[in-house]
Parts: C-alpha cells; sequence; structure tokens
C-alpha cells in the first residue's frame, strides 16, 4: 500500500465524514487532503493508544519534529510533509494543533467557553483552513473566518454527540465556568440521573454551535466553491443538534450519531447544493 492509499484508509476508518468529503475534491489534491486528514485522526487519537498522559505528549512532540522532515519513512507524515511544502501551509498552524491536543490527554476540565472556542480553533478550524489552502492550491483562499465559525459548530457539536464517552473516561469538555454558573461541577458528569445543571450547559454549548454554523454558512457564500470539500464535513452539524434537541434525549446516557447512509446523503447533498 502506497502513502496515499495508507492516508486514505486511515481517514475512512477514523473520520467517514471526512473521508467523504475529500472524494469531492480534484483527483489531484486529494492524496494532500487525505494526508492532513490522516494527521488530524491520528494525533486526535493519541489518547487511545497510550497508557499515560507523559506517552501521549511525547508522541504528540514526535508529530511536531516528523512534520518538519524528521518522520523517519513513517508514511503520514511523510505525506504530510511533502504536502506542507508543496502548499506552503504554515508549520505554526499545526504547532497550535499539537499544542491543544494535550488537553485530550488529561482529565482536568476546560476552564471556560473562551477556551473551548479556543481549542476548537486550533484543531477543528485549522483543519478546515488548510484544506481549504490545499484546494485553493497553495494560495490563501480568504476563508479564516469561515473556517473559524465552521470549526468551532463543528467541534462543538462532536464534543456534545461524544459526551456518554468522554464522561465515561473521565473527560470533562464542558466548561467549568458554565457548570459553575448554574451550581453545577465536573462531578457531575458522573452522576445519575443527569442533573438540571448538566443539561443546561448542554443546552447553551448547542446555542452556540448553531450561533457559529450560520454565520459560517453565510462567509462562505462569498467564497470560490472550489474549497468546499474543506467544510462539507460541517453539514451534518444541524441534523445531529436537531435529534440531540429532542426532549427526551439525555446528554449523558444518549449519546447521538448519524448512519453511515444518512452521513452519506448529507454530504452529497451539500456538495451538489454547493452549501454546508
Amino acid at each position: 500500500m502506497d502513502a496515499s492509499a495508507h492516508c486514505a484508509a486511515i481517514v475512512r476508518a477514523g473520520n467517514r465524514d471526512r473521508y467523504l468529503a475529500d472524494l469531492f475534491a480534484p483527483e489531484a489534491v486529494r492524496p494532500h487532503l487525505f494526508a492532513l486528514h490522516a494527521f488530524d485522526v491520528e494525533v486526535a487519537t493519541v489518547r487511545d493508544k497510550v497508557k499515560e498522559p507523559m506517552l501521549g505528549e511525547i508522541r504528540l512532540e514526535w508529530w511536531r519534529q516528523a512534520l518538519r522532515g524528521d518522520h523517519g519513512g513513517q508514511p503520514v507524515a511523510g505525506a504530510l510533509a511533502e504536502t506542507i511544502a508543496r502548499f506552503h501551509l504554515p508549520i505554526g498552524a499545526f504547532d497550535n494543533l499539537l499544542q491543544a491536543r494535550i488537553f485530550d490527554l488529561y482529565d482536568d476540565p476546560m476552564p471556560t467557553v473562551g477556551d473551548l472556542e479556543g481549542y476548537a480553533g486550533d484543531t477543528a478550524s485549522a483543519i478546515i483552513q488548510l484544506g481549504a489552502i490545499i484546494l485553493a492550491g497553495g494560495q490563501e483562499p480568504g476563508s479564516g473566518e469561515a473556517a473559524g465559525l465552521a470549526g468551532v459548530a463543528l467541534a462543538v457539536t462532536g464534543i456534545l454527540a461524544n459526551l456518554p464517552a468522554s464522561a465515561a473516561r473521565g473527560q470533562c469538555y464542558l466548561p467549568a465556568d458554565k457548570l459553575a454558573v448554574v451550581g453545577a461541577a465536573p462531578a457531575d458528569l458522573r452522576s445519575e440521573p443527569t442533573t438540571e445543571g448538566v443539561r443546561t450547559v448542554f443546552a447553551d454549548l448547542a446555542a452556540l454551535a448553531r450561533e457559529r454554523l450560520a454565520p459560517a454558512r453565510q462567509a462562505m457564500d462569498s467564497l470560490d466553491r472550489a474549497i468546499l470539500p474543506a467544510f462539507l464535513p460541517a453539514a451534518v452539524v444541524e441534523p445531529m443538534l436537531n435529534r440531540m434537541a429532542k426532549p427526551a434525549y439525555d446528554p449523558l446516557r444518549d449519546g447521538v450519531d448519524l448512519s453511515p447512509l444518512r452521513r452519506q446523503w448529507i454530504t452529497w447533498t451539500a456538495a451538489r447544493r454547493g452549501r454546508f
């Protein structure tokens, strides 16, 4: 298996929405998008591959050095280093992403809503923007605002959808400041039944995701449709939020996902109409 096929396999297994979106990109740039998104999958799942946080930090530091050329033939790192050079991608964006991913390794609560948006900006938003640059042939596509907003909407929605799993392993992505306002605490994520405080913060963050999605779509309206594949994963945000808004939904017990067929239909429809 060559590096491109290896990267594509990682994306297909680890982020199906992103894989489907990449298929709508021109064939010539798909290998570069697969390299970027395979990297994203790899670093987003570091916690699952190590026994203690320090080992995770060592892995993230390895990626920092690998993207500067010291990758030892590792196929994803090699392919991404080539992509960075070819499209003049800002290495600082990768450094910021790797720094943000350190949070995933520990069980400290997300301090504030601002920290949550910053985390989303350095991870999901950055990946969208880097993909847009690749799709624009290495030129600045003017998509920073749209990517920033769409990334927050996408990341926050993903955090809410996966709340049962993250809470079960001791992580708290719900901002501590929001919990404190309603008289709740990170420990409430392990309570049963789900407290009203947790439900309130959950609803507030769902509203935040919607608030970021609407202007992201508006900002995208003025941009070249060539970069749309970078944004297509955000097409699932609204359908997922709608499911989580049902009265019987329990944020800590239910979780939410869309079937593979439903996700494929949403992505195809968004690509066809040229709007996520």
